[in-house]
């Protein structure tokens, strides 16, 4: 029982790093993405200011409800299921 208690808490752990390391990655590439679009479409106001900045704010603020943001959480679900199933197929077959 403490086995399966430890595979359990590993499990979880190491699906957290990888969850918290994926969504930085993937929120800094769609920050890299919109300070792009801000140099297009203001070349003349190109690199760091103020107006950048809020600008990649506001449109960073609805990033989490966006299906790339919400597929991050298969992080969780398809590791822990085929961990499930594999228990399943060697225990009970």
């Amino acid at each position: 029982m403490t086995a399966l208690f430890r595979l359990i808490v590993l499990v979880f752990l190491l699906e957290a790093m990888f969850y918290l390391l994926l969504r930085i990655y993937i929120r800094s590439l769609q920050r890299e993405r919109l300070e792009d679009t801000w140099d297009e479409r203001h070349p003349d106001k190109a690199g760091d200011s103020a107006a950048r900045d809020e600008f990649v704010r506001r449109s960073m603020v609805g990033f989490d409800k966006t299906l790339k943001s919400r597929l991050l959480w298969l992080v969780f679900i398809l590791p822990t299921l085929a961990i499930m199933g594999i228990v399943y197929w060697v225990n009970w077959q």
